[in-house]
């Protein structure tokens, strides 16, 4: 794939959460909002750039949640990982529906649902522009999706991690709670961590700050956002 010189960041790994493929409806699946995300990815790809997602499963199952409720957590952080898959394949479709080609790689091995893991193979698969869609976390229970997508993007030496949220940044406090919270256009690693800002859990921060990746925080639902974003234009909030 040519890449464009327009262009800040030409490999990204993109985090989106499982909450947001439920839109407004908070659980399950609002297909023509994972459309409008799937098109948003094809605007991406278009432009050059090559593109790692990693999507979280709340919508579907959260397993910190339900570990609270008594379940163990070990086997509760595993239906939430088959819950990423089940959100791999959805998106997978729509995006092949869109004309983008798609692979899903899983860290638990399910042959017949999609490849398993193998860095030089997700590499090969990036490197051929295909959007490759990494679930089931890191394989491991105790690590977010948060940490698995930090830790895909070191593999795949992503240029950057972008995290799609519903705010369009990191604030002070939580912009929906507290009304004069402050957004941030630009924090370091160590302030979102000393101020526990909540942009990400520890591990996926510091991960981001051993390996010198930088994170940009942006609203999904904005127009163009991670378009822009790649492109080097001020959206949401950079974390370096």
């Amino acid at each position: 794939m040519t890449r464009k010189p327009s262009l800040t960041y030409h490999r990204i790994l993109l985090k989106l959460s499982g909450e947001a493929l439920a839109g407004s409806g908070g659980h399950g699946f609002d297909f023509q909002t994972i459309t409008g995300y799937a098109r948003a990815i094809k605007e991406v790809v278009a432009e050059g750039a090559q593109v790692g997602l990693v999507i979280g499963g709340g919508n579907i199952v959260r397993g910190s949640q339900i570990s609270k409720l008594g379940m163990d957590r070990v086997s509760a952080d595993y239906m939430g990982m088959l819950g990423t898959v089940i959100n791999a394949l959805a998106f997978q479709d729509i995006l092949e529906r869109e004309g983008v080609d798609t692979r899903v790689m899983t860290a638990i091995r399910m042959e017949e649902l999609a490849e398993p893991y193998i860095r030089r193979r997700a590499l090969r698969h990036i490197e051929k522009g295909r959007v490759v869609i990494f679930a089931a976390g890191t394989g491991n229970p105790y690590f977010s999706t948060d940490t698995a997508a930090v830790l895909r993007g070191i593999q795949m030496k992503a240029d950057v991690i972008i995290k799609a949220t519903s705010v369009d940044g990191v604030y002070t406090a939580d912009p929906k709670t507290t009304p004069s919270a402050k957004r941030y256009t630009k924090i370091s690693y160590k302030d979102v961590m000393t101020k526990e800002l909540g942009v990400m859990d520890q591990t996926a921060i510091t991960l981001c700050k051993e390996n010198k990746l930088p994170l940009i925080v942006l609203d999904v639902n904005a127009p163009r956002a991670v378009l822009k974003a790649i492109r080097g234009e001020k959206v949401g909030t950079l974390v370096s």
